[in-house]
């Protein structure tokens, strides 16, 4: 493993008041005394694990900065290394003069993710919770914020060590019954192993379950906003965005391509998208919008169909059926009758509508004067709020430990199947076997360079 002292900046790019370079490897404490001077005379050298010095950084007996070193011991730091954090002025010319010295002293510049992979390297952290790091970093919500700290500090290592575990604790008893297979000595009785063998298949099938709910708090929900041309999409698009983000207009067919921004609700990052209006038209390339309509209906986590009540209910069925055919299996649909502003009768619409759909939720709305749209938002919310885990639970939000955890689950099926049948301990064996491979896939106990270099390549670099 290289020790060698890699350094970078460690907090985000250009000015600020305060920027902080990192330094960690066999020798950093040492190359960093080389630069520091200290009003008391005191060396970095001599400084206590995980105590700050104030003092003066000199290239070549010229001044380049005042700062505050912070010194970290290892095995007590991040990276489990020697580790020095320097916090010096956040102007750009220090953060890189400052870089070029530790450089030229003989430090080398980081690879992106290099101190996450030297902390899991060293055994700090699993590689699902050095994965965590990156998410945390990039969490845009509240709620992805809670899901990456929880990965992060082992909520998802701890459910896979008990799995692991429970493995092992089945491979031990078949293992020890081939042992001792001419003695015809039997360790478990199958019903037992069985028993737990099922088990492991509902931790792992309720962990991949998660993915979906992880993946969008992740990533934010995908709302489409569909419906007839001229509705109003464009208007509630703005009315949620609270800005003028798209181009309001009279004529039908104004938006004719997918535009889609993000916005935060009560901690929830949500990613809406104004779709092109569903009509039959013979404009190319408003018929190549309308494409665009159903895949983004397709994709969509929930779906706002729009209708203009000033207009009637007579084709609401038609535009109705084209989203119905097209709705993801767990999508959610939520009707809008807009133009509640200017539509005096609004039971006979709601009567005629609920009796073309299939109980989805309708709700009246003025997009233009901002009528329910507070209880548009809290509707939405519910897509979260009301998913099937708790506060506590572990939710997958990473594809790699999704697609790991499927493979994990098509080993422990096949293993179930042994059991049930007169499958030799040998072949359930392997299957377990095989189900704790793509387990420690996960966390990293089983893993290459090359899937180390993909990881971490996408982390920044300081990280």
């Amino acid at each position: 493993m290289d020790r060698s002292v890699i350094c970078a900046i460690a907090t985000a790019s250009g000015s600020g008041a305060i920027a902080i370079l990192r330094l960690s490897g066999a020798g950093a404490v040492e190359l960093a005394d080389r630069l520091f001077v200290a009003p008391s005379g005191k060396h970095l050298k001599e400084a206590a694990p995980n105590t700050a010095l104030f003092g003066q950084i000199v290239d070549e007996g010229m001044l380049l900065d005042e700062v505050l070193v912070t010194v970290f011991r290892s095995p007590h730091s991040f990276t489990g290394e020697d580790t020095v954090e320097i916090a010096c002025h956040g102007s750009p010319y220090i953060q890189q003069r400052l870089l070029q010295l530790l450089v030229r002293t003989g430090a080398r510049l980081a690879a992106p993710g290099e101190f996450t992979l030297r902390a899991f390297l060293n055994g700090k952290m699993d590689l699902s919770q050095a994965e965590a790091v990156a998410d945390l970093i990039a969490s845009s919500s509240a709620a992805a914020h809670r899901m990456a700290m929880n990965q992060m500090k082992g909520g998802f290592s701890s459910e896979l060590r008990r799995l692991r575990e429970e493995m092992l604790q089945i491979i031990t008893l078949l293992e020890l019954e081939l042992d001792f297979s001419e003695e015809e000595v039997e360790f478990a009785e199958r019903t037992a192993l069985l028993e737990l063998a099922v088990h492991i298949r509902q931790l792992l099938t309720r962990l991949a379950h998660s993915f979906s709910l992880g993946n969008v708090i992740k990533n934010g929900v995908p709302v489409a906003i569909a419906g007839n041309t001229n509705v109003g999409k464009s208007t509630l698009l703005n009315a949620l965005l609270n800005e003028e983000r798209a181009l309001v207009s009279d004529v039908a067919g104004t938006t004719r391509d997918a535009i889609e921004e993000t916005v935060n609700l009560n901690g929830v990052l949500f990613r809406f998208i104004d779709t092109a209006g569903i009509r039959e038209t013979s404009d190319l390339v408003e018929t190549m919008g309308i494409e665009r309509t159903f895949a983004k209906i397709e994709q969509a986590g929930v779906v706002l169909l729009m209708t203009d009540l000033s207009r009637g209910t007579e084709s609401f069925s038609y535009y109705y059926q084209q989203v119905k055919a097209r709705l993801a299996p767990s999508a959610r649909l939520i009707i809008l009758l807009n133009k509640t502003d200017i539509t005096a009768d609004l039971l006979t619409p709601l009567e005629t509508i609920r009796l073309i759909t299939s109980g989805e939720e309708i709700l009246p709305i003025s997009a233009r004067t901002g009528d329910n749209i507070p209880l548009l938002m809290e509707k939405l919310t519910e897509v979260i709020t009301a998913n099937p885990f708790g506060a506590a639970d572990v939710i997958v939000s990473n594809t790699r430990h999704y697609e790991a955890l499927l493979r994990a689950n098509e080993a422990i099926e096949r293993a179930i199947a042994g059991l049930k049948t007169s499958v030799s301990s040998e072949f359930i064996a392997q299957d377990v076997r095989e189900c704790l491979h793509y387990i420690g896939e996960i966390t990293g106990t089983i893993t290459t360079d090359e899937v180390l270099g993909n990881i971490f390549s996408k982390f920044c670099i300081g990280k």
